[in-house]
């Protein structure tokens, strides 16, 4: 087997489910640079245009897996804009583009993004949360995966860092690594959603509540995890 194979396709189980972690970890880690940055830039009566600081943090991390970027404010955090997200998407020319919503209570196209979730877990308490997959009717229209984390300020939730993720660009990045699993091979959610698989048995956006003959491996610590019909133990 040659040394690039060997990267792409390990061949146990705990090999792909190091390998799939190390990829979902990478967009963690952006989000943990935007919750650092988010901390440091909201003092005392934070207002909304503090967070055109964030842009600098943002940008670069659109593009590859991440379509889609930003900061959600907890409702009543900003005193002139109670509710507010500064998010940025990957425009048809690559560039950004802001995202802007209806954030007017009375309105009723307000978009109260407090029920999705990829804000509910974080407000729980979820250090890491990943939602979906879904299709993004409000955003792109795309079938995508929401990644977040909770930021918090003295202790207190401000709010969340948040990514998009295609499914399809999801499943392009982790499919070889799968592949490296003889047999059907997926990775499931928290609430046991397929998220990418290499079986039409299991579809993305599948539900998995438990097969015969196949066993669930966590992707070192995050909220997902491989599914397979064999899967040996590490060395």
């Amino acid at each position: 087997m040659s040394e690039q194979r060997a990267l792409l396709a390990p061949g146990t189980a705990a090999e792909v489910a190091a390998a799939v972690g190390d990829i979902v970890e990478n967009v963690f880690a952006g989000l943990h640079r935007v919750r650092a940055a988010a901390v440091h830039l909201l003092g005392a009566a934070p207002v909304s245009a503090d967070l055109a600081a964030l842009r600098p943090v943002l940008f670069p991390l659109l593009g590859g897996l991440i379509s889609g970027v930003g900061f959600i404010a907890a409702p009543g955090l900003l005193s002139d804009a109670p509710w507010y997200l500064e998010w940025w998407q990957e425009s048809a020319s690559g560039e950004p583009v802001r995202l802007v919503r209806d954030m007017d209570p009375a309105s009723s196209a307000f978009y109260d993004y407090t029920h999705w979730d990829w804000f509910a877990g974080p407000r729980s308490g979820a250090e890491h949360t990943l939602a979906g997959p879904y299709v993004d009717f409000l955003c792109t229209d795309e079938y995508s995966l929401t990644l977040s984390v909770p930021v918090l300020s003295g202790g207190e939730f401000i709010g969340v860092a948040a990514a998009d993720v295609f499914v399809r660009r999801f499943e392009t990045a982790v499919s070889p690594v799968l592949r490296g699993i003889e047999g059907p091979a997926f990775l499931v959610n928290a609430s046991g959603r397929v998220v990418a698989s290499t079986t039409a048995r299991w579809l993305a956006g599948s539900i998995f509540r438990g097969a015969p003959g196949l066993a669930a491996r966590p992707c070192r610590t995050l909220p997902l995890s491989l599914v397979a019909a064999q899967l040996p133990h590490a060395p």
